[in-house]
C-alpha cells in the first residue's frame, strides 16, 4: 500500500497566537495518529504560479490513516483552537 502525504498551504495567517496554540495541539495529535512531519516552513524557491506561503508536509502509512488523523478528536480539538486564525488549503495525496 502506498504512503500518503498531507499537504497544508497557509494562504493567510490572521492571528499568529491562534496558529501557535493550534500547532501545540496539532503536532502531537498528528504524530500520535501515525504522522511524520517531513517538511515545514516557507518555500526556498517558487516556480510558476506558486506563492511564498508556509507549507507543511506530513507522511502517513496510508490515505485512510491520514483521513482518520484529520477526523480524530485530538485533531478536531486543535482545529477548534485555530478557528479563524488562518486560511489554509489542506490536501491528502496518495503516494505512488
Amino acid at each position: 500500500m502506498p504512503k500518503a502525504y498531507w499537504v497544508t498551504m497557509y494562504r493567510a495567517v490572521k492571528d499568529a497566537e491562534k496558529v501557535a496554540a493550534y500547532a501545540k495541539l496539532a503536532g502531537p495529535a498528528l504524530t500520535s495518529a501515525g504522522g511524520r512531519f517531513i517538511a515545514r516552513g516557507e518555500p526556498s524557491t517558487i516556480y510558476e504560479l506558486g506563492s511564498k506561503q508556509r507549507t507543511v508536509v506530513i507522511e502517513f502509512e496510508s490515505v485512510d490513516q491520514a483521513v482518520e488523523a484529520h477526523d480524530s478528536p485530538a485533531y478536531q480539538e486543535a482545529l477548534a483552537v485555530l478557528g479563524d486564525g488562518a486560511e489554509r488549503d489542506i490536501r491528502i495525496v496518495g503516494g505512488i
